[in-house]
């Protein structure tokens, strides 16, 4: 098998398949460090209220894209796995605060050594600033159109 074929990535591959290649492969090495975990990319979701105490479910579906639903359904399973907790929002009695609970605030900075570790062995390091800082302005352009439309 060619290097430039290596899971269908090639010359002519759009960026964002380069991206959606290098985003998988993080997630299937993160998965098989946490085997007994089982969370897959719901781990983000884990990773944002760690970051954003006291922040909304409106705030999941605005920063990740994904429908109400979809959001709500991953947090009542965040939940019943003991990684957040949800409480009655005093100011707003219909909406709900998220925060992680101690196993969650346990996990995250475990998880961000692991990913840091990742980073090192396919090379990433502290000179890549500039494509980091270039793919967040995208990342960011890309959800201001969708907003957008």
């Amino acid at each position: 098998m060619e290097e430039e074929s290596f899971q269908a990535i090639n010359d002519n591959s759009p960026f964002i398949a380069w991206i959606h290649n290098i985003s998988l492969n993080q997630q299937k090495y993160m998965k098989s460090k946490f085997k007994e975990l089982d969370l897959g990319h719901d781990v983000r979701y884990i990773m944002f209220i760690y970051d954003n105490p006291n922040c909304s479910q409106e705030d999941l579906v605005n920063m990740f894209g994904q429908s109400k639903g979809n959001i709500a359904k991953t947090l009542k399973k965040l939940e019943d796995q003991g990684f957040i907790r949800r409480e009655v929002n005093p100011e707003n009695r219909r909406k709900y605060m998220l925060n992680t609970t101690e196993k969650g605030n346990n996990l995250v900075p475990e998880y961000r050594k692991l990913s840091k570790e990742w980073e090192k062995e396919v090379g990433i390091s502290e000179e890549d600033i500039e494509i980091k800082k270039r793919i967040k302005e995208i990342a960011i352009k890309g959800m201001k159109l969708i907003e957008d439309n």
